[in-house]
C-alpha cells in the first residue's frame, strides 16, 4: 500500500499543526491505536492511567494530565469503532500561559495500517511514527539490460533510485582479422554469459533480502531480457520476485524512464501512475483545446473561485498554505483537488508551468 501525494499532504498538515506544542512537564499524551485493536481496552485502558495519574507530585502537572486523558477518552467514545488503519490520538493542555487551561483532543486515521500499540505522556506529543509515513519507503526493483549494459534501480513513490550500472566485455558485431565467425561468437557467447552472471549477482545484493521490494520489473530491447531471466542465472528467490518483463528501446536512464512509462499496467494502483495519468490528461487537452485548461497561479485561481474549474493540479512545490488555499476554494464547488510530487516528468513540467494548473467543466474562449 503507498501513501499519496494527496494523504501524504494532509498527514504533513496535521503532523505540523502538534509539533510545535510544549508542554511544561511530561503531560502530553499520545496514544497509538494499532488497526484491529478494540478501542473499548484502549479507554479501559486510560481510564487505568487517570488513577495512576493521581499519584502524580505537582498538582498542576497532575491536573493536566487528567484532564487530558478524560478529554481523550470522551473523545474515543465518539468515535466509537477503530478506523480500519488504526488510530493516533492526541490530547493535552495547549494554554500559551501557566495556570490556564485549554485542554484539545486530535485524532487521525493513518494512510497506512498502523503496527504498533504506544501510549506515552512527555513535553511534545510522539509524531515520529506518523512523519515514516510520510516517507516512501516499499517499491519495485528496476532492471533495464542488453548485452553491453545493465542499470539496476529502485523505484520508491515516484522516484527511480539508481543503484547499479555495469558493463560488459562482450565484443562488438564487427570481429577482428582472422578470426572465424564460429570462434567470434562463441567469444561473444561467453562474455555475454558472464554478464549475465554478473547481473544476476548484483540483482540478488539488492533485491533478495529487502523486504520493501514489492516486486521486480525487468526490461530491455531485444531477446537478451528473456535470456537472462529465463536462463540459470538468477536464484529462484530472486525470480519469484519478478512481475512483468518489457520490451523497450533505450538502456541506461533513458531505459529506466522507459520502463516506468511501459509499466503502467503493473502499477496501475501506484500513486505514480494515477499522477501520470492525470497529467497526460492535461496535457493531452492543451494540445486538443486550449480553452478547456488553465495553469499559472492567479488564472488558475479565478477559475476555480468562478466553479468552472473540473480538476485542479497543483505541484507539492506549492507548499501546505498554498494548497491549503486552493484546497478551501476548490471545496466550495465540489472541485477535485490533485497534488503532484515533483518527483516525476510530468510533476517537474508542472513546477515549470508555475505549480498550478486545471481542467475546466468546459472551453473557456
Amino acid at each position: 500500500m503507498q501513501v499519496t501525494a494527496a494523504q501524504r499532504h494532509k498527514l504533513k498538515k496535521f503532523i505540523k499543526s502538534l509539533e510545535n506544542f510544549r508542554g511544561r512537564h511530561t503531560e502530553l499524551v499520545s496514544v497509538y491505536v494499532p488497526a484491529g485493536y478494540d478501542l473499548v481496552k484502549i479507554m479501559q485502558h486510560l481510564a487505568e492511567e487517570q488513577g495512576t495519574a493521581t499519584n502524580i507530585k505537582s498538582s498542576a502537572t497532575r491536573k493536566n494530565v487528567i484532564d487530558a486523558l478524560e478529554r481523550m477518552i470522551q473523545h474515543l467514545k465518539i468515535i466509537l469503532k477503530n478506523p480500519e488503519n488504526g488510530l493516533a490520538v492526541f490530547s493535552g493542555n495547549v494554554a500559551e500561559r501557566e495556570g490556564q487551561s485549554d485542554v484539545q483532543v486530535w485524532s487521525i486515521e493513518p494512510p497506512l495500517p498502523m503496527n504498533q500499540r504506544l501510549y506515552r505522556c512527555d513535553k511534545a506529543f510522539v509524531l515520529d511514527p506518523l512523519r515514516d509515513m510520510c516517507t516512501d519507503k516499499e517499491g519495485y526493483g528496476l532492471i533495464v539490460m542488453d548485452r553491453r549494459d545493465a542499470n539496476i534501480a529502485f523505484l520508491r513513490g515516484k522516484t527511480i533510485v539508481p543503484l547499479v550500472k555495469t558493463h560488459s566485455e562482450v565484443p562488438g558485431k564487427f570481429r577482428a582479422g582472422g578470426q572465424s565467425a564460429q570462434r567470434f561468437e562463441r567469444l561473444r557467447d561467453g562474455a555475454a554469459k558472464q554478464h549475465y552472471k554478473k547481473v544476476a549477482e548484483y540483482v540478488k545484493e539488492q533485491f533478495l533480502n529487502n523486504p520493501d521490494i514489492k516486486g521486480i520489473i525487468v526490461g530491455g530491447p531485444g531477446p537478451t531480457k528473456y535470456d537472462f531471466v529465463e536462463g540459470n542465472y538468477i536464484t529462484d528467490q530472486v525470480k519469484k520476485k519478478i512481475i512483468a518483463i518489457k520490451d523497450l528501446s533505450y538502456t541506461g536512464d533513458f531505459g529506466l524512464q522507459e520502463l516506468l512509462d511501459r509499466s503502467e499496467d503493473v502499477l496501475a494502483q501506484e500513486d505514480v501512475t494515477t499522477e501520470k495519468k492525470i497529467m497526460a490528461r492535461f496535457f493531452d487537452i492543451l494540445a486538443k483545446d486550449s480553452g478547456k485548461v488553465s495553469y499559472g497561479e492567479d488564472e488558475v485561481m479565478k477559475h476555480v473561485k468562478n466553479g468552472v474549474v473540473e480538476v485542479v493540479l497543483v505541484s507539492e512545490a506549492a507548499g501546505d498554505d498554498k494548497i491549503e488555499l486552493f484546497e478551501e476554494e476548490a471545496e466550495k464547488f465540489n472541485t477535485e483537488v490533485k497534488i503532484i510530487s515533483t518527483e516525476t516528468r510530468e510533476g517537474a513540467q508542472l513546477e515549470q508551468m508555475g505549480k498550478y494548473a486545471a481542467i475546466l467543466r468546459y472551453s473557456i474562449s
